[in-house]
């Protein structure tokens, strides 16, 4: 079962129940073999061996001022398998072309939601990004991730473009994703138009997991205002996962505002050549944002799409936190005998 989200929120999925449907059309997306395993668990209660799954906590918060569009992130979970967790990050530029740029991923994200259970997918994270972007008609862009969990530890990943995960053991980062960018705040992105990347661009992981690890996930805006050992601490501080995403959230979203703080976005900026003239140092100024257009870099502008480079970055952020749980799955040898021991009880007590 999947949930698909958009707005601000924060939530505790145990993957072993399930979770709330956005529409009936996700519920048809589950095959029915997987519906039925929660179905039919009073009747037949055959336990397998030990797996793993995620208990999954989301928090998101927009931008300042995209607070009323409920900003141009987009996620879901499902509790499909071990687990799926997907982000997809919305493209601002297409607001100066009148087009709103949060429809294009969360109608990829819905696509995505209702494709979990297909069967060409295959549980195959990439494949899954090719069948949700070709059935995306929404115009815009987006940057994607999805990572999905098999009850044996294995997590699948896919991403493209600056979406991002940390697979945390401990008090350290045992894997991390690497940004695709074309160049300095221009990431791959899936897109409407011909110009775009395409799942075969998405950079694709696998890393065994174990009881314990912390998965976290999250768009850019967690990524450029919050750096790594905070990610680290700041999970270690809570036992409980949406406590942590909201945490995490909060974290990225008091550093955006901090012109003071040195961020992992204003850091790699300067490293990327985007820093303050020698006169400009010797004044006392800074070099707080650029805008491009025409093919210039304004500095010091007044537009919307000001990137600052002294302190932290403005941007909505989208926090998933996952933990790796051990739960016992119920067995059922046959679809066919799961639907009769169903029947057979439901005789039983009317008689």
């Amino acid at each position: 079962m999947v949930t698909v989200f958009r707005a601000s929120i924060s939530r505790s999925l145990p993957t072993s129940f399930p979770n709330l449907l956005s529409s009936s059309s996700n519920r048809n997306s589950i095959p029915k073999k997987h519906r039925l395993l929660c179905h039919a668990a009073s009747s037949q209660t055959k336990l397998n061996r030990s797996e793993v799954s995620f208990c999954i906590g989301t928090h998101l918060i927009p931008h300042p001022k995209k607070v009323e569009r409920g900003g141009e992130d987009a996620f879901f979970v499902s509790d499909y398998n071990g687990g799926v967790i997907a982000v997809a990050d919305g493209v601002s530029g297409w607001a100066e072309q009148n087009v709103d740029p949060s429809l294009f991923p969360r109608e990829l994200m819905v696509n995505a939601s209702c494709l979990v259970g297909d069967e060409e997918v295959n549980y195959d994270p990439q494949i899954l990004i090719r069948k949700a972007h070709a059935a995306t008609s929404a115009v815009g862009s987006a940057t994607v991730i999805v990572a999905m969990l098999e009850t044996n530890g294995t997590l699948k990943i896919a991403n493209v473009g600056d979406c991002g995960l940390r697979a945390i053991r401990g008090d350290r980062i045992i894997f991390s994703t690497s940004p695709q960018e074309h160049y300095f705040d221009c990431p791959y992105q899936l897109s409407s138009e011909m110009v775009g990347q395409t799942y075969l661009d998405a950079v694709v992981s696998r890393v065994e997991v174990m009881e314990g690890d912390t998965i976290v996930m999250g768009s850019d805006g967690l990524f450029d205002n919050v750096f790594d050992h905070e990610i680290v601490s700041t999970v270690a501080g809570h036992s409980d996962v949406a406590a942590a995403a909201k945490a995490l959230a909060n974290l990225a979203s008091i550093h955006s505002t901090n012109s003071e703080f040195e961020s992992p976005y204003s850091l790699e900026a300067r490293s990327k050549g985007f820093d303050v003239p020698f006169w400009k140092k010797v004044l006392g100024m800074k070099l707080t944002g650029k805008t491009y257009k025409d093919g210039f870099f304004f500095l010091n502008t007044t537009s919307d799409q000001v990137l600052c480079l002294a302190g932290g970055k403005l941007d909505d952020v989208t926090v998933i936190v996952g933990q790796v749980v051990r739960s016992q799955h119920i067995s059922l040898l046959a679809e066919d005998q799961a639907v009769e021991a169903h029947t057979e009880q439901e005789n039983k007590l009317e008689s």
